[in-house]
Order: C-alpha cells, then sequence, then structure tokens
C-alpha cells in the first residue's frame, strides 16, 4: 500500500515494474559476480565489492536482519491474535521456534522449505486474486479512472526495490548450482520478475476496494472479508505465516553461511545457538516497538542505507568487475 497504491492504481503499475527493472538487473549482475568469485556467502561478497568497506555493509546487514525478523515477528504476533485470539506474544515464539528449528538442520532443508512454501503462497496469491477479480472487475476496471493528479511515478519502485533487495547476499547460498555466465543472467532476470507476482496480483486484488482501503489498519483482510470465504481466508493466514517463518529462515541461514566461511567446523548445535540468539533480540524489538513502530522507525533509514552500501555498488564496481572478466 505504502509504496505503490497511495500512488494510484495506473502510478502504481509503474512503480511495480521500476522495482521489477530495478531487481532483475541487480539480481543478474550479483549471481554473475557470485558465480565468477564463488562468493556464496555475503561476507565474502561484499569482500569482493567493497573491499575494505565491506565491514559497513555486515553493519547494515544486522541491523536490517534484526529488523526484518522482527518485523515478521510481530506480524506473526497479530495473525494469532485475530485469529485464535491468543496472545501476540504466542505467535511470536512460535514463528522464531520454527525458524530456530529449520535453520538447524541446514541449507539442504532450507532450499526444499523455500520451494515448498513459495508454491504454496503464489497459489494462494492466486486464488484470492481470481476470486476478488470475479466478484469485482468492474470496480477493479473502473479504479483506473480514480488516478491522482501529481502522484509519484518512480519514487515508491525505488524505494522498494532496495528495501527488498538490499538482503539479497543472504540467499547466495542458493546459486551454488549456477554454472555458466548465461544462467547466472537467466536466474536473475527471471528471479526479479518472479519475486514481484505476489505483490501484482495483491496490487490487483486491493483495485477492488480502493480507495477506501488505502486507509484500511490490514489491507488484505479487508479483501479476504470482502470476498467472504471464512475457510480460506483462515487458510491464507497460515500461508502467510509460514511465509514470514520462511523470511526468518533465510535471513539468519544467510548469517550463518557468513559465520561458517570463517569457521567451516561449525556444528549444526552452533547454527542452532546463533539463530537462536538473534531470535531472541528480535523478540524483544518486536514486543517492546510493536509492527508499525517497527516499519515506520526501521524501513526509511534502511532503504537509503541499501542503496549506497548494496544497489549503487553491485551497480557499478559489479558491472565493471564483470566486465573485466570477459
Amino acid at each position: 500500500v505504502e509504496f505503490f497504491l497511495t500512488a494510484g492504481p495506473l502510478a502504481g503499475l509503474v512503480n511495480m515494474a521500476v522495482a521489477t527493472i530495478i531487481w532483475s538487473i541487480v539480481l543478474a549482475v550479483c549471481f554473475e559476480f557470485a558465480r565468477m568469485g564463488r562468493c556464496y556467502e555475503y561476507r565474502s561478497f561484499v569482500k569482493g565489492l567493497l573491499g575494505r568497506w565491506w565491514i559497513s555493509y555486515e553493519v547494515l546487514y544486522l541491523i536490517g536482519l534484526i529488523l526484518v525478523v522482527s518485523v515478521m515477528g510481530s506480524a506473526s504476533g497479530e495473525i494469532f491474535l485475530e485469529m485464535f485470539e491468543a496472545p501476540a506474544l504466542v505467535g511470536i515464539v512460535m514463528m522464531m521456534g520454527l525458524v530456530g528449528l529449520i535453520v538447524f538442520f541446514g541449507t539442504k532443508l532450507i532450499e526444499k522449505v523455500l520451494s515448498f512454501w513459495s508454491f504454496l503462497l503464489y497459489g494462494a496469491f492466486l486464488i484470492m486474486f481470481g476470486a476478488a477479480f470475479t466478484m469485482f472487475y468492474d470496480t477493479i476496471g473502473n479504479s483506473f479512472d480514480m488516478q491522482p493528479i501529481g502522484s509519484n511515478w518512480a519514487l515508491g519502485g525505488i524505494k522498494y526495490a532496495a528495501y527488498n533487495i538490499g538482503l539479497a547476499p543472504a540467499i547466495l547460498f542458493c546459486v551454488r548450482h549456477i554454472e555458466t555466465r548465461r544462467e547466472a543472467y537467466i536466474s536473475g532476470l527471471t528471479a526479479g520478475v518472479i519475486a514481484m507476482i505476489p505483490a501484482l496480483l495483491m496490487f490487483l486484488a486491493m483495485l477492488s476496494q480502493y480507495p477506501d482501503i488505502i486507509s484500511a489498519s490490514v489491507p488484505v483482510n479487508l479483501i479476504l472479508d470482502k470476498i467472504g470465504w471464512s475457510n480460506f481466508k483462515f487458510l491464507f493466514q497460515i500461508v502467510l505465516f509460514g511465509t514470514f517463518i520462511e523470511t526468518g529462515v533465510g535471513l539468519i541461514h544467510g548469517f550463518n553461511e557468513r559465520v561458517v566461511a570463517v569457521y567451516p567446523k561449525l556444528t549444526n548445535q552452533w547454527r542452532l545457538a546463533i539463530g537462536i540468539l538473534i531470535l531472541t533480540i528480535s523478540i524483544f524489538v518486536a514486543n517492546a516497538v510493536g509492527l508499525v513502530g517497527l516499519i515506520a522507525q526501521g524501513y526509511g533509514a534502511l532503504t537509503w542505507g541499501y542503496w549506497v552500501l548494496f544497489v549503487i555498488p553491485v551497480l557499478t564496481l559489479g558491472v565493471r568487475a564483470i566486465l573485466k572478466n570477459e
């Protein structure tokens, strides 16, 4: 809502296109840079990219890691509060406990979990969009006539792209299978497009309630309530909960891979201990600040930090390194 829908239906789609282009180009360069240097965890990747300034990104990464996991935990608490009327802390602890358990078993299980849950996520979004489009297709179409004058046509996409792509080095363990430059480019370009599909489906579904949805406290719940399928709403919340777990697992495992690069004999018990430490800090942050406060206080500054310390270096220093290696 904040990055796309507030700009209006047409401008929102343009902002999405801007974000998708940035994602695709940055990921393509990242995958090739990682393949060239065999940098499959973020420490070696940013050292190769930023040289002696790599520690600046590490500080930003850790802040982003704590913030994102805290947001995921807080959102999980909100889901449990709404679904089961249980204390939000129950949802936070359950989400983070499952993250720690999956992290304990390492890369192979994590890759399977990420792949499997992604299919569930895309399926849930497709069903929601299909239902919203079938019931409200006239409203969705008419919403494009309500484009505000003087809207932001690119800034939302620029900001959204950076704060979502800034932690991309955390998932470099997934690109070990890439063997050629062509595979790296195709994988990166495709990943950028695929990653935007859920946001696009959500955006189009939200247009069925535009402009009232802009002021909704939980926009997705407004859509699900309008659709009126109580069982699907329950299942959709479960899928979202699993997606929060998936996000936390990817980021914490990315940090563990960075530690393993320095201490290759790190056991699974140490992986779990590191995960628990990060999760414990995140629980306190999530419980103390709350979901809205976390987003309002943290994401703005992080966005521009990612542009300065990651996106711009990838598009300049990363591209130059690739061209030199041709």
